[in-house]
């Protein structure tokens, strides 16, 4: 290339202002949505938007809904979600959303407005240290500071947000960086220079997995939200290995789905609310194969009598999440994907015969605890159980034949989803795990909706938890996407009212909801419509109407005041501590060191 025209290239690169380059930059990374709310700081990107039709903007009411709009869009697609706000409270509002999407994992890249270079520092107006305030809440995050580092900052953020462990990603903007020009590059075509996350598996590793799997008496697999992160061909390699192997599988609440819910190998959720057959066969295995799971203290219950006496294999592609909470005796680290072709691989290849009648008369066992049947309850009378509520909200769903996507608030409602809604694949269940979100559900849902706009998209919520995001059906209105949201209405802060009924002799203090708000009349002031049920009888009619109307629906349904969610490993409980329901006799079960069940 001569002078004349290397001079003319570089001409043409600074032609772009900096906003014009994080669009190209967004573009080129394959963004077609981005979720936001503008402010001053911003307003350069904004006019670039203006002046574009690749990318589309979703104008949310609040910046946490749209850092959990980008989650439910990233969720349930497998790209990276796309947030953009302004600097100061549009920035700190946002951090509830980056935590949530760190804990569970979830590839955001969120574009920060910042004060001009000059006024950092100055306490200049809507300035906050956002990159100070976002570092424990983030994967990764920068300030960008020259106009010629702007475009390999915004790719290398894509790069850190999907590599590896995925997670949120902030990208701090001050405004002269935006109405400046800046030079644009193409995303590197090599490797990053220093993170490389490792996703193949170590081979020997591999084989020392196998060797314990194969000499199992009562092996089990647990699975987590990794298989889900790993993507679609994981879930499938998870279903292969499990079939293979005939061993029994539980996935965590973030798992769900992972493997199908109809599977006559699967065991159930594990953990706090999970099945009793789950939960004992966790503590009563000799082998766990722990595939994309990070040993969260809700699945886990009491560390000093989790799973005692087993031999613990955990494949994760974050290093810093084996041994962290569980010592284990076969590390690999690696992509779940990855790793579970390995075994497959490895499994067929080793010559070593498995112990079927031990496995039999494992399977025997869990079979006398699923005839415990813990998530039994009876709906009779005049009152809607919030389970039937779940259960008959299923089965319509799955009747009708409908791609449908579940997202959820926090709380009872949300345990009650995971145990009665079946998930047979994959990136069909959203909700808020490690942070536990109130308020995390409607604008996830609509992130989905987005993302998916010809499939049924519901959010289950509790009256509580839908009020802290409820002006984004603002938001579903302008766009007019159908969201429906089915809240189970117990008039309190469910979960809360079941820890303090339980672990705090029932003094309900401040958990009760004496104000609601006349649903259906909220639903119609946001030209969405409105449905009450308080009969179970019209509970049914309910749920079709909600879902065959074109629209977005709020479905008020009244469910039994107090009701609690069963069964439950109490906080600091072993897994042979569960709390059964009323439905199972006594109450309260356990087992003993031989295998007996106790009730």
């Amino acid at each position: 290339m001569s002078a004349a025209t290397k001079t003319a290239s570089t001409e043409a690169a600074l032609t772009m202002s900096g906003a014009e380059v994080v669009l190209r930059a967004l573009k080129d990374n394959g963004v077609e949505v981005i979720f936001g709310y503008p402010g001053g700081a911003v307003l350069p990107i904004y006019d670039a938007i203006f002046q574009q039709n690749a990318i589309r903007h979703i104008l949310v009411r609040h910046e946490q809904a749209a850092v959990h709009a980008a989650e439910g869009y990233a969720r349930s697609t497998g790209k990276v979600g796309c947030v953009l706000v302004t600097s100061g409270p549009g920035a700190t509002n946002a951090v509830t959303g980056l935590v949530d999407a760190l804990l569970d994992s979830i590839p955001i890249v969120c574009l920060t407005g910042q004060v001009p270079t000059h006024l950092i520092g100055n306490d200049a107006f809507q300035e906050a240290d956002t990159t100070g305030i976002t570092r424990p809440a983030t994967k990764h995050n920068y300030l960008v500071k020259k106009s010629e580092d702007l475009a390999r900052v915004v790719h290398e953020a894509f790069y850190v947000a999907k590599s590896g462990r995925p997670g949120p990603v902030v990208i701090d903007l001050p405004k002269d960086i935006l109405i400046n020009k800046a030079p644009y590059s193409e995303a590197p075509k090599t490797e990053h220079r220093s993170y490389r996350p490792q996703t193949q598996p170590d081979g020997e590793q591999i084989r020392k997995a196998i060797a314990l799997l194969k000499g199992a008496k009562k092996p089990i697999v647990y699975a987590g939200g990794g298989v889900i992160n790993a993507g679609p061909e994981a879930s499938r390699l998870l279903t292969d290995f499990v079939h293979m192997t005939g061993f029994p599988c539980t996935n965590t609440l973030m798992g769900l789905g992972a493997f199908s819910s109809d599977d006559k190998q699967f065991v159930g959720m594990l953990g706090m609310h999970g099945t009793y057959e789950a939960n004992l066969a966790m503590h009563g295995c000799d082998v766990m194969l722990n595939i994309g799971a990070r040993f969260d203290d809700r699945v886990t219950g009491r560390l000093n009598a989790f799973s005692p006496g087993s031999k613990k294999i955990h494949a994760d592609i974050d290093p810093s999440s084996i041994n962290k909470n569980v010592p284990v005796d076969v590390p690999i680290v690696g992509d779940a994907g990855r790793v579970l072709a390995a075994l497959i691989e490895a499994w067929k290849a080793d010559g070593q015969a498995q112990d079927k009648p031990a496995l039999t008369a494992w399977w025997r066992q869990i079979d006398e605890w699923r005839g415990i049947d813990c998530l039994r309850y009876r709906q009779e009378g005049k009152i809607i159980k919030p389970q039937h509520a779940v259960k008959r909200l299923y089965e319509i769903t799955r009747e009708l034949g409908r791609e449908t996507f579940i997202s959820t608030e926090v709380g009872q409602h949300q345990m009650w989803a995971a145990q009665y809604f079946g998930f047979q694949k994959p990136n069909r269940w959203m909700t808020s795990g490690g942070l536990g979100t109130m308020g995390y559900g409607l604008p996830a849902a609509m992130g989905v909706q987005i993302a998916h706009p010809d499939a049924l998209c519901i959010d289950i919520a509790g009256e509580a938890s839908i009020l802290m995001n409820i002006q984004e059906m603002g938001t579903l209105a302008q766009y007019r996407l159908p969201v429906k949201v089915f809240i189970l209405n117990n008039e309190y802060m469910g979960m809360v009212r079941q820890w303090q009924e339980l672990l705090h002799g029932g003094r309900y203090s401040e958990s009760y909801s004496a104000a609601l708000p006349d649903f259906v009349k909220l639903a119609e002031s946001f030209h969405a419509k409105g449905i009450r049920v308080t009969d179970p009888a019209d509970l049914d009619a309910g749920i079709r109407e909600m879902i065959a109307y074109p629209g977005p629906v709020i479905a008020d349904i009244a469910v039994a005041k107090d009701e609690n969610c069963f069964p439950m490993i109490p906080s600091g409980a072993a897994h042979n501590e569960m709390i059964l329901g009323p439905e199972q006799e006594g109450g309260v079960a356990g087992v003993t060191d031989e295998g007996k069940v106790l009730v």
